[in-house]
């Protein structure tokens, strides 16, 4: 199947002060802040919260009767309302319903310049990513936008979809994520558990470690990010850090918040520690030093007790890139050894 290709979203120019002059497998997406389109009071709201991502959604949190509407309040908080440093996301509704064509023709048609992805939610195979790539381009092309710079973020939600995930990330060059949706998922199984997120009772393991690598290896294959669902007991947070930490141990880069509380708890659990950050950074400049030639052209060297080598720099690389994007400052600094 040919599926449409785009050119990298690191060409885009940030509008209104977004994150979208990063690449968007770059974006920090640590805290994805899901608002309700309806509500103008949470949409305003969520301008001030330190999200690293806001999702203004039209699926699960928009009532039917209010959709139509919550189109147009979404339009206009995307144009007039302030999201610097936030990644600006739409959940549109799934390709079952009859609201998905509308959903994506007056938003993008109407905020296409201050939009940096779609969500679509439910997503079962690739074919339904395709549609929303033809759909998005023929928006860009009559709009006179960038054709491409919109990302797609996909959201697993059911068994169909998790045995699909690998070509469903391969689908487009627009995708930019592969979302985690538990509560549809836990109820597509037959799971045993009323409480979304939270392990199911009677099972000794995690009952969602399968899903969660079979995910994030799709997400790792196809170079993109690999965001956790929510958690609905949202005055627990410290419930939240604990489902939070199993997906930032597996290698996610971000999880779902409900509630302003969670915001600070998923940026927090999403990044590297600064004793982690610092080590990372100094792997990198030893490894850049003992490779040259002062350094004597060594392919593995010593940093105090440890060993690195090539190994070492690209795991290095990956902490110092969260640490960076998160912020952090560096409070050592190597120095090269006396000879």
């Amino acid at each position: 199947m040919t599926t449409p290709a785009r050119p990298s979203p690191a060409s885009a120019p940030a509008t209104n002060g977004s994150a979208a002059h990063l690449p968007g497998r770059l974006r920090p997406r640590r805290s994805c802040l899901a608002v309700p389109g309806s509500n103008p009071r949470f949409l305003e709201k969520a301008q001030g919260l330190p999200a690293d991502q806001v999702f203004l959604d039209l699926e699960d949190a928009c009532a039917p009767l209010a959709k139509p509407e919550a189109r147009h309040t979404i339009v206009k908080f995307l144009n007039e309302g302030d999201w610097t440093g936030k990644t600006r996301v739409v959940r549109v509704n799934d390709w079952t319903t009859e609201w998905t064509y509308r959903d994506v023709v007056t938003v993008v048609e109407g905020a296409g310049a201050n939009l940096d992805c779609v969500m679509l939610p439910k997503v079962q195979n690739a074919e339904q990513i395709v549609a929303l790539d033809l759909l998005l381009t023929q928006i860009e092309k009559t709009m006179g936008f960038e054709v491409g710079r919109i990302g797609i973020e996909a959201q697993i939600e059911n068994a169909q979809g998790l045995n699909n995930v690998n070509e469903i990330a391969a689908a487009s060059g627009r995708i930019e994520t592969i979302v985690f949706g538990p509560a549809d998922f836990m109820a597509s199984i037959n799971m045993k558990s009323l409480v979304v997120g939270e392990q199911p009772p009677g099972y000794p393991a995690d009952a969602y470690h399968y899903i969660l690598m079979k995910i994030l290896m799709a997400a790792r294959a196809h170079d993109v990010q690999a965001i956790d669902g929510p958690y609905l007991q949202i005055r627990d947070v410290d419930a939240f850090r604990e489902v939070a930490g199993r997906a930032a141990a597996l290698g996610f880069d971000g999880k779902w918040v409900l509630h302003p509380g969670q915001v600070d708890a998923a940026n927090e659990v999403f990044s590297p520690s600064q004793e982690d950050y610092d080590h990372a950074e100094l792997i990198l400049d030893a490894y850049d030093h003992y490779t040259s030639e002062a350094g004597g052209k060594k392919g593995s060297a010593m940093l105090g007790d440890e060993m690195i080598d090539e190994a070492s720099r690209k795991m290095a690389l990956v902490i110092a890139g969260k640490g960076r994007a998160a912020g952090l400052r560096r409070t050592s600094s190597f120095e090269i050894p006396e000879v």
